[in-house]
């Protein structure tokens, strides 16, 4: 079946009793959802925009960070009373890492920046090279910030040659193809 739904501003459809996320790009339009057995899939426009497993039964959520990471970061004081919090942790060590950011002395809301600036450098890199970062640093004992995080995890510009030479090209060979004068070499 196909169902016409609006985007709220937190990113969210209300499908059949159940909450999904989708880009923050489609806030405030309206989705045709495409629903089978097993899955959903959201249109935007006759375009195909994701596709995720179906919740079964009723009041059930799939919240990807993915979209919904640039609403809190406009809005860290709201992750703390997120209704969803719990699915902003991919794995256990991104629950591992909030944890322990939250029993080291921080000001006010400063473990919840923190952390919402390490799942941002996770949506907006790779999260498999953020969580490593995370293992190391929670293995040596130590509190991973987002700074730490970023310098171990952001991916690095490649290094090209220092002194390359300058290559000259003779043009002379291009002349004599043209003339049908080339020589195989």
């Amino acid at each position: 079946t196909t169902e016409a739904v609006r985007v709220t501003t937190w990113s969210t459809i209300n499908v059949r009793h159940n909450v999904y996320s989708v880009p923050s790009r489609l806030i405030g339009e309206e989705v045709r959802v495409r629903l089978y057995e097993g899955r959903l899939e959201v249109f935007y426009n006759g375009q195909r925009q994701l596709g995720m497993e179906r919740q079964s039964g009723r009041f059930g959520h799939r919240i990807d960070y993915r979209h919904v990471i640039g609403s809190l970061m406009q809005k860290p004081g709201g992750f703390a009373r997120y209704k969803y919090r719990d699915d902003l942790f991919p794995t256990a060590t991104f629950r591992a890492a909030y944890d322990a950011l939250c029993d080291a002395p921080h000001e006010g809301i400063g473990a919840d920046v923190d952390y919402l600036r390490i799942l941002h450098l996770a949506a907006s890199t790779m999260e498999s090279e953020v969580e490593i970062a995370l293992d190391l640093l929670l293995s040596e004992r130590r509190v991973p910030t987002a700074d730490q995080v970023k310098a171990l995890a952001s991916p690095r510009r490649p290094e090209g040659p220092v002194d390359m030479p300058v290559l000259t090209v003779d043009l002379g060979a291009y002349d004599s193809l043209l003339r049908g004068t080339a020589v195989a070499s």
